[in-house]
């Protein structure tokens, strides 16, 4: 059974999405989101996702209490440049080297970046593990990447380092 259905629940949870969604039990529905079901466990499993658990929970709940701060902080920030065209910003892209090489580390990093306005994920180099930040108020460099890197990269590897 696992073969075929390797992530039963996550299986239930797409084809119930997918009812909730087309907001129909027709059985054309119903036989399409089992479909769908089946077939999104199917691809999870080919992606092979790491068996391990993050560590530290405190560390994660913190972590995201600092990111959802971050990111309401960051609304106000880039609402006062927009409502304010002659502020002062000098807009521009920084590289931020990355001790972290965890993939669901980097996912949360991406994820981080572009959840946060005034800020997008542009470029990962894996060769060097360098992400690129596009930032629209960069002032300092160097205090940014101190930030990031104290912020959010240190949390992320005592959770999944």
């Amino acid at each position: 059974m696992r073969r075929w259905l390797p992530y039963p629940i996550l299986s239930v949870a797409l084809a119930a999405a997918w009812l909730v969604l087309n907001q129909s039990v027709d059985a054309a529905h119903i036989l399409l989101g089992v479909a769908l079901g089946l077939a999104g466990g199917r691809i999870l499993a080919a992606l092979q996702p790491p068996h391990r658990r993050p560590r530290r929970a405190a560390v994660a709940l913190e972590l995201f209490f600092l990111v959802l701060a971050d990111i309401v902080r960051s609304n106000i920030a880039v609402a006062r440049i927009v409502l304010n065209p002659r502020q002062k910003r000098t807009a521009g892209f920084l590289s931020v080297p990355l001790e972290l090489r965890h993939p669901a580390g980097l996912a949360a990093v991406a994820c981080i970046v572009t959840a946060t306005p005034g800020t997008s994920w542009a470029r990962y180099d894996a060769a060097r593990n360098i992400v690129t930040i596009h930032v629209l108020d960069l002032l300092d460099e160097e205090e940014w990447v101190h930030i990031f890197k104290q912020r959010y990269e240190r949390r992320l590897r005592e959770i999944l380092e």
